[in-house]
Order: C-alpha cells, then sequence, then structure tokens
C-alpha cells in the first residue's frame, strides 16, 4: 500500500501540489463556523438568521464554480484566479464591519468568487499523474482534504473563542487572500505541456448522459455526508453531550482517511455510484445504536466509504471529458455537492426535529442510497440497450459500453494518450471523439 503512495507523491510536482491544496484549502474549511459564530455572537441574530448567510455562501459557489472552472480552461489558472483574489481581499475586508443585511450579500459574492483550490487541485492532478496511478493519487487528495476539514473547524472556534469572531473573520478572510496568492504563485499545470488540443466541433455536448449520472452520484454522497453531519450533532445534543461533537467529527473524518488509503491501495475500480451505494449503506447502523461508544463505532464505520467514494467520482469525472473542458466539468461537480448539501440539511433536519436523530442518520441513507440505486439501473439499461437494438446476427458488431476511456498509442507522446469517450453508448450525437491527450508529468 504505502509503495503505491510513494509513487505518486515521487512524480515531478505532485507532493508539492498536495501541499500548497492542503494549506489553500484550510481558509475554505474554517470559513462556514466562522461566518456561523459571527452572526449568532456578534450580530446576535439567532442560529437560523446565520443558516441564512451560509446559504447565501453556498447558492454563490453553485453559481459560481462551473464559470470559474471554465475561465481556468479557457484563459489559465493566473488570469481566472486573479479577479478571485482581488474580489476576495474587499468582501473579507468589509465583513468583520457589516450588519446582517450587507453580510448576506457579501457572503453570496465571496461564494461566487471563492478561489477555486478543491477543482484546480484535481485537474491538475489528471495532468500531473498517469492514468495507472490516478486512483491513488485521487485518494489521497480525498485523505489530504479530510485533514483539512479536520483542521479548519477546530482553529476556527479557537479564533472566535481565544479573541472575538470579527478578528476570527478578519484572519479567516486574510488566509483566503493569501490561498489564492499562493495558488498563482504555485501555478500548477491544468493542461498537459506541449500537446496542442484541437478545438471541439461546435455543438459538442460536454454534459452527456453518462457524465450527468457521475454527477448524480456527487449529489448523492453529499446529501448523505451533510444528513449525517446534521444528524450527529442533533443524537449528541439530544444526548447531552454537545461537547463531544468536536472528537466525533474527527474520528468520522478518520474512518475516512481510512478507508481512502485502503480504496487507493487497491486494484479493484468500482463504480461511483456503487461505492455511493456503500456509503449510505454504512451510514445506516448509525440510525439504531445505543449509547456514545456505540454512536461512536456507527460513525467510524459510516466513515470509510466517505473518501473512496468522493476519489472515485473525482477519477472517473477527469476521464469523461476533453481536458479542455475539465475545469467547467469540476466546477460542475462542486455545484452538485452544493445542492447535495443543500437538500441534506434541511430534509434531514425536518425529520430530526419530528422522530429523532436517528430518523436523520435512516433520511439520509434511504435517499442517498436510492438515488444511487436509481443511477445503477439507469447505468444497466443504458448498457443493455445497444445489444437489444441490434439486428439478430449482428450482436457482435454492437460495440461495447466503455467502463472507462479507450486507450491509444499516442505518436506525440511516449507514454499512452487517452481518447475520452463521454457517452455510455459509445457516440457523442455524431461528433467525433475528443483528440489524444498525453498524460507525460510536467513540474509546475
Amino acid at each position: 500500500m504505502i509503495s503505491s503512495y510513494r509513487d505518486v507523491l515521487r512524480l515531478p510536482g505532485v507532493l508539492r501540489l498536495f501541499l500548497v491544496s492542503l494549506v489553500a484549502r484550510v481558509p475554505h474549511a474554517t470559513t462556514g463556523v466562522v461566518l456561523t459564530l459571527h452572526v449568532v455572537t456578534a450580530l446576535d441574530e439567532g442560529y437560523a438568521r446565520a443558516g441564512v448567510v451560509a446559504a447565501a455562501m453556498t447558492v454563490g459557489l453553485a453559481i459560481g464554480a462551473p464559470w470559474r472552472g471554465r475561465l481556468v480552461d479557457r484563459v489559465g489558472l493566473r488570469r481566472a484566479v486573479l479577479p478571485s483574489v482581488v474580489v476576495e481581499s474587499g468582501v473579507w475586508l468589509a465583513a468583520p464591519h457589516l450588519a446582517y443585511v450587507p453580510l448576506i450579500a457579501a457572503a453570496f459574492v465571496a461564494g461566487v468568487f471563492l478561489v477555486p483550490v478543491f477543482s484546480v487541485t484535481r485537474q491538475s492532478l489528471a495532468v500531473l499523474v498517469p492514468p495507472a496511478h490516478q486512483k491513488a493519487a485521487y485518494a489521497l487528495d480525498s485523505v489530504f482534504t479530510e485533514l483539512t476539514f479536520m483542521l479548519g473547524p477546530v482553529l476556527g472556534v479557537l479564533l472566535v473563542t481565544q479573541g472575538s469572531s470579527a478578528l476570527a473573520l478578519t484572519v479567516v478572510g486574510s488566509a483566503t487572500v493569501a490561498a489564492g496568492l499562493l495558488l498563482l504563485w504555485a501555478n500548477p499545470p491544468t493542461r498537459t505541456a506541449g500537446v496542442e488540443h484541437a478545438p471541439l466541433p461546435p455543438g459538442t455536448r460536454v454534459l452527456s448522459a453518462h457524465l450527468l449520472v457521475v454527477l448524480l452520484a456527487a449529489a448523492a454522497a453529499s446529501f448523505v455526508l451533510m444528513g449525517t453531519d446534521v444528524s450527529l450533532v442533533a443524537a449528541l445534543n439530544d444526548a447531552g453531550r454537545a461537547t463531544d461533537v468536536g472528537w466525533m467529527i474527527a474520528l468520522w473524518a478518520g474512518g475516512s482517511a481510512v478507508g481512502g488509503l485502503l480504496h487507493g491501495a487497491s486494484p479493484r475500480q468500482p463504480s461511483p455510484l456503487l461505492l455511493v451505494a456503500v456509503l449510505a449503506a454504512a451510514t445506516l447502523p448509525a440510525a439504531f445504536v445505543q449509547g456514545p461508544v456505540a454512536l461512536a463505532v456507527a460513525v467510524f464505520v459510516a466513515g470509510l466509504p466517505c473518501a473512496p467514494a468522493l476519489s472515485s467520482i473525482n477519477a472517473t469525472l477527469v476521464r469523461l471529458v476533453p481536458e479542455q473542458r475539465r475545469g467547467e466539468v469540476m466546477g460542475w461537480s462542486g455545484t452538485m455537492q452544493t445542492v447535495g448539501n443543500a437538500l441534506g440539511a434541511p430534509l434531514c433536519g425536518w425529520v430530526i426535529d419530528h422522530v429523532g436523530a436517528g430518523g436523520g442518520f435512516l433520511t439520509a441513507a434511504v435517499v442517498g442510497g436510492g438515488v444511487a440505486g436509481l443511477g445503477l439501473v439507469v447505468v444497466a439499461v443504458r448498457r443493455r440497450r445497444p445489444a437489444l437494438l441490434a439486428p439478430a446476427g449482428a450482436a457482435g458488431d454492437v460495440p461495447a459500453v466503455p467502463s472507462s476511456p479507450a486507450v491509444v498509442t499516442s505518436p506525440a507522446a511516449e507514454t499512452p494518450a487517452e481518447v475520452v469517450v463521454d457517452d455510455p453508448v459509445g457516440a457523442r450525437d455524431g461528433a467525433a471523439g475528443a483528440a489524444p491527450r498525453g498524460h507525460t508529468p510536467t513540474a509546475p
């Protein structure tokens, strides 16, 4: 297992990318808790109104992510990220001094222009890491993400409790701007060096049926995770153990990190939808356990499929689209995850209010698992359809449904280059497949 990750980290530029992204992601992981505490303590507006501020930032994220990703694809990383750094500077300098309503608007703008550290990291990994090692690379990325979300909220709470929410907002805002500057300095590659891509034919659809299914998996996974988060907090509050929330969430993230490391080292390549279904099933025991020890065990088990599901989604997405549109699609993935979060919190919260925390865990598992199961059925039907439509005796002439991109020999590189196939029935409205893209690692 260790050798798989050692091989990835030895690739030119990869270790530096992981270190830069780890530092640059921490402010994002800290923002939510700091904004909430600022609205509740400094503005004295209550948790419901704090949720409105968080929702405004979430809507901004959902709108801005595909746009920022498309901008990275078109003009490059530095020109795309620089406006975000400028706007975020103004927003976060002003935020600690704003009243409630202007803060809502500022949160929305901050979401639209949020520095795209997560999507750029995953986009760059697809360039720096050959296809044979990408599974381990994206698993490692998920583990680093878990570390970020273990550190971020704790640092945010410390800043608020040891200083003030205004100070915490200023520090987090400054760190967000610094993260953008760090990304500009590192300038990780988002395109393969030395490879020219022919323009895609007019009318080429990037959002194919196959891609939409994977994006649906991203939304379902986020629904399960957000529902689990809300239900865990509710369960501990109901038991009078609110002080245990921090280490329980850390235990949950620890389970995810363990699962991610095991997944990345495994030779198996399960479907993202299947892993999301496993994630939902692993959440079910938490709905029925009694007592803090049993809940801790259930939470750790629920975390195990988390990083595998998310890393599999990301690794699949980069294989399904041409390199020159990859940033946009990673943005759409962020949007779908935001949609899952936005649906999971209120729906599971409503169930918790009526039947208790166990119902929240159950809702997260049933809804998320149901969506994943429906996706698996759709994929199975589409894979069978070409064979069903083939004339008698011609079944052997029907092309197999690609489960991964085809590999051809590229005359421009020593390593194989992938031909992106983003339609599960092997066609793209009659358009030819994307031009081959090389995977020769290049340092940023």
